[in-house]
């Protein structure tokens, strides 16, 4: 029988009592934005925010739990954007939606930075710390299509140096029990036949930075048939599938190339404020499990298709208690 795991792929929103602090210490300014050299004051508001938001996710039933991200004033491009040999200039557009994140052009060599990491740390020492913790990450194909490079020459190149540096930065995480790699840009802007190869290989040096389970969460559709093939290639644990933006072309994907030994499924909208019954998240399980008859899955992780910053903290809240009682509901029907 499967273990079923309730979690998200993170990047939660912040507590609103921490918006309106960190708006009067920091400004609502671009320049305001995080820079990776934040003030004692400052640190000190995202220690409390990161309690509450553990808080949120332990109380709902969660099995995994993250430190939200809630640094990441840039979304996915966080990790750059902070980085020293990155200079941040104008405004982009973070997919096709209404967020926007500062672009990160890379200047110069992409060395070890440790912002995760420091992140993670101030996590695990917290007081009310979780005792199974999931870390985020962009993934590499992603990061490197949020960013523009002027430093290494051409796609190839600049994608095996963020693929490195992401690596760098996962070693030197605490233990945690899952990495779950935030790859929309696979779907969104899929690669070439060789970039793709490229893109396998540099989930793999991410893969291989860490101990614990990795994830791919892919989302915002389905992955084309020869970029699903090169992700299954990559030395991951799981593949996640956004089962609320496109359900069909992911089954296809599964039933007809297969797929990992475990699998994340996205079946709650994490961008909608309408929040799924239990029930709901239950019946969904069921359906997929009942469409992959050929698939017999050591875990299933069961989460929000997209992060969640998108949401106000009670939908956000809401949506973690669906995932969990699913979760349990599924295991009792099974």
């Amino acid at each position: 029988m499967t273990e079923l795991v309730a979690t998200t792929p993170g990047v939660l929103p912040l507590p609103d009592w921490a918006k309106d602090r960190l708006g009067s210490l920091k400004g609502h300014q671009k320049e305001d934005l995080v820079d990776g050299d934040e003030g004692a004051e400052i640190t000190d508001v995202y220690d409390e925010a990161r309690a509450a938001v553990a808080d949120w996710q332990t109380t709902a039933g969660l099995h995994r739990v993250g430190e939200g991200q809630l640094r990441w004033d840039d979304m996915l491009a966080h990790p750059l954007c902070v980085h020293d040999a990155v200079e941040t200039r104008g405004i982009v557009r973070y997919y096709d939606n209404n967020n926007f994140y500062r672009e990160p052009v890379v200047s110069g060599e992409l060395t070890f930075d440790g912002d995760l990491a420091d992140d993670l740390d101030a996590f695990v020492a917290m007081a009310n710390a979780p005792e199974s913790v999931q870390a985020v990450v962009p993934g590499p194909y992603s990061l490197a299509d949020l960013a523009t490079d002027e430093f290494y020459g051409d796609e190839a190149a600049f994608l095996d140096a963020i693929a490195n540096f992401l690596a760098g930065e996962v070693r030197a995480f605490p233990d945690v029990e899952t990495v779950f790699v935030l790859e929309p840009s696979l779907v969104t802007a899929p690669p070439n036949d060789d970039l793709a190869e490229r893109a396998s290989e540099a989930l793999d040096s991410v893969a291989d930075a860490t101990s614990a389970d990795v994830v791919v969460q892919t989302y915002w559709g389905a992955l084309t048939e020869k970029v699903h093939a090169h992700v299954l290639d990559a030395d991951v644990d799981a593949v996640g599938y956004d089962f609320v933006t496109n359900h069909e072309d992911n089954l296809y994907n599964i039933n007809e190339y297969g797929t990992k030994d475990d699998i994340a499924l996205g079946l709650v909208d994490g961008q909608n404020t309408l929040v799924e019954d239990p029930e709901k998240v239950a019946e969904r399980v069921a359906w997929v499990e009942s469409n992959v008859p050929a698939a017999d899955f050591e875990t299933t992780y069961l989460t929000t298709n997209t992060e969640l910053f998108y949401l106000p903290v009670n939908r956000t809240k809401a949506k973690f208690e669906a995932l969990a009682e699913g979760a349990a509901l599924a295991e009792a029907d099974a």
